[in-house]
């Protein structure tokens, strides 16, 4: 009898190079759909995306509609009092993105500003650092990306904080938004599983640990993000 497929929670959004939008539905392509596919594999396992809308992943986690949340989690005590983590996939920095032509180039220059986050999340926490700033917080959407990108450039905000994996390539791609400047907070980013599961959360932490050793989850990284130095080390999966 076959393993069950690992039913892994996240959005359907366009955000290279994590990932691509679902062209039917089932199947992704990006650094996030490979490395969570060489960890089944070490599982003997498939993935099954389960698609949602970025506030309702940790609890479909939580209620057993999805196995674990595979989908930009950066770890931090508010989500990790909802799932438990697993070793690190990767390590990110962040950036705030503004249109073209805004002056911004640091935190001090924000005052006044309407800055956009997903709620709940290791970006909205930086923003919250800001001084002076209206926060704007995103989530109910599929597509939480897509949707303060657009909400930056009809001026509905004036930027948004995310990481620099998804937000370097969105200005390069797009000559009406710019990289006002970079966090260096170093995110861990990981797997969140329902609390107690500690046999999947084990099994996935040797998968990860393994895939790390045997240099395929730096393959899979420097195919996706080559301009980008691969983060983790022997102590971040250990």
């Amino acid at each position: 009898m076959s393993a069950p497929p690992l039913r892994l929670a996240c959005i359907d959004s366009e955000a290279p190079p994590l990932f691509h939008r679902s062209p039917d539905g089932a199947t992704r392509t990006g650094y996030e759909p490979d490395a969570a596919a060489l960890v089944a594999a070490r599982l003997g396992r498939e993935v099954e995306w389960v698609f949602l809308a970025w506030e309702a992943m940790l609890p479909a986690v939580r209620d057993g509609r999805a196995d674990a949340v595979w989908c930009g989690q950066g770890v931090t005590p508010e989500r990790a009092a909802q799932v438990d983590f697993t070793l690190p996939y990767a390590i990110f920095d962040e950036t705030l993105v503004v249109r073209a032509g805004d002056p911004a180039r640091g935190p001090d220059d924000l005052a006044g500003y309407r800055i956009g986050a997903i709620s709940g999340s290791a970006n909205e926490k930086l923003a919250r650092t800001f001084g002076g700033i209206e926060l704007v917080g995103f989530g109910s959407s599929d597509d939480v990306f897509g949707d303060m990108i657009e909400a930056t450039r009809n001026g509905t905000i004036d930027g948004f904080v995310d990481d620099d994996v998804v937000n370097i390539p969105l200005t390069r791609r797009d000559p009406g938004l710019v990289n006002a400047f970079v966090a260096r907070t170093r995110n861990r980013w990981a797997v969140g599983i329902r609390p107690g599961n500690d046999a999947l959360r084990g099994a996935l932490d040797e998968a990860i640990a393994a895939v790390t050793a045997d240099g395929s989850l730096a393959s899979a990284w420097h195919r996706w993000m080559p301009d980008l130095d691969f983060p983790l080390v022997p102590d971040d999966v250990r």
